[in-house]
């Protein structure tokens, strides 16, 4: 009897781990492994000019410590990422609110404001470039009718790195919505009418019903755009190349130049590292400290 039961669950077991089988082939192959290869190379001076990587240890994470370029892009990335992710999800609820009700054209509305998502990066950094654009755009011609001198939004050290959050959050904000609507529409429909019964007001029903039901999908969204917005450079190259004088420049454009602009394959795979850690922290972060406080039903 226990021969048997013993060949059952093996035989099951088996079975599971041969459908988890081609999951864990590819995540080994597109995760796993350039992982490893990542933090391994980390450890090399490996550049165009040197034939043979050169093994440094912790050589170029010290040079990275002393380089002044990495802390002004790594502190670029953190404004950018709280710059947008709270704003971008503030919006997306506010969205999310507005669309859920049975309105008239709740479709349209769903649909005009998720379509920034599904425009290509390229083409919303060609956007808002013309947006910028000093005295012809149109935001410098709409401060000429309030009669307010034209501003070089992007040529800026002091509003180019907002103006790009302003983009990021217009590009982001209709997909955090749909997150945001799905959880919306999971909060069972007796909790409101029997608040409306009790007489409660809009703003106790949200913070007392709706806000606290919608914590999980904030926990999930929090992690998702954060993680997001941290890989969020696409725009650079088209709007402003990282300038000026890095003022714009992010951590993931900088691991981009490091490794096919200035070839410099060692110090970009340290660069990865550190975003990698970074992004970890702040998952770990997000998720075990929120995860007590919110109800789950």
């Amino acid at each position: 009897m226990e021969k048997r039961l013993m060949a059952r669950r093996l035989r099951e077991n088996g079975q599971a781990w041969l459908l988890l089988l081609p999951t864990f082939v590819f995540l080994t192959m597109f995760t796993f492994y350039p992982l490893f290869k990542t933090v391994y190379t980390s450890f090399f001076m490996k550049k165009l000019a040197i034939r043979v990587p050169q093994f440094v240890g912790w050589g170029n994470y010290q040079k990275l410590w002393e380089d002044e370029k990495f802390w002004k892009v790594l502190g670029n990335t953190i404004i950018f990422v709280v710059g947008t992710v709270p704003v971008a999800m503030a919006i997306a609820m506010a969205m999310a609110l507005f669309v859920n009700r049975a309105i008239r054209g709740g479709g349209f509305m769903r649909t005009f404001y998720f379509y920034p998502t599904v425009i290509p990066a390229v083409a919303i950094a060609n956007i808002w470039l013309f947006i910028y654009t000093p005295k012809y755009g149109i935001l410098n011609s709409i401060l000429e009718w309030f009669h307010i001198p034209s501003v070089n939004w992007l040529g800026s050290v002091d509003t180019v790195l907002g103006a790009t959050i302003v983009m990021a959050v217009w590009k982001e904000a209709g997909f955090l919505m749909v997150f945001y609507l799905a959880g919306l529409q999971n909060i069972p429909k007796d909790l409101y009418e029997a608040a409306e019964v009790d007489g409660g007001r809009p703003w106790f029903v949200f913070w007392k019903i709706t806000f606290p039901l919608l914590m999980p999908s904030t926990l999930f969204i929090f992690i998702i755009a954060t993680t997001g917005t941290f890989k969020l450079v696409d725009h650079l190259p088209v709007m402003t190349g990282g300038g000026p004088d890095n003022a714009s420049n992010l951590l993931l454009f900088h691991i981009y130049e490091t490794a096919f602009k200035f070839w410099d394959e060692g110090m970009a795979a340290t660069l990865t590292v550190v975003l990698i850690v970074l992004l970890l922290i702040v998952s770990c972060v997000q998720f075990f400290g929120l995860d007590k406080k919110i109800h789950y039903s």
